[in-house]
């Protein structure tokens, strides 16, 4: 089932930046070839519901495996039926405006 997702995958107690071990992070959902955007705050990751979990899970596990502690704040918008919320739904909105 399709399902979009917005996840901020982060190092715990490893100083103030955080950029390179973010980095880490965001390349890993890159090369899982679904499609997915980086902000400033979240990752939005979407696709089918088994590879997008398994692709959180190795974007995690590649800090949590160093020893890093990892904080995962994940939300999720399983619409049956739908595709490519990523864009249309944000295109849906600029229709109305």
């Amino acid at each position: 089932m399709n399902t979009l997702v917005a996840v901020a995958i982060a190092p715990f107690g490893v100083g103030d930046e955080l950029s390179a071990n973010v980095a880490e992070v965001v390349k890993v959902i890159r090369e899982s070839g679904l499609p997915n955007k980086t902000y400033s705050m979240f990752t939005e990751i979407e696709g089918e519901w088994d590879k997008v979990m398994e692709t959180v899970k190795k974007a995690t596990f590649v800090l949590a495996e160093k020893g890093i502690r990892t904080e995962v704040i994940m939300k999720m918008d399983i619409r049956p039926g739908f595709e490519n919320m990523m864009t249309e739904k944000l295109q849906r909105m600029e229709d109305k405006m």
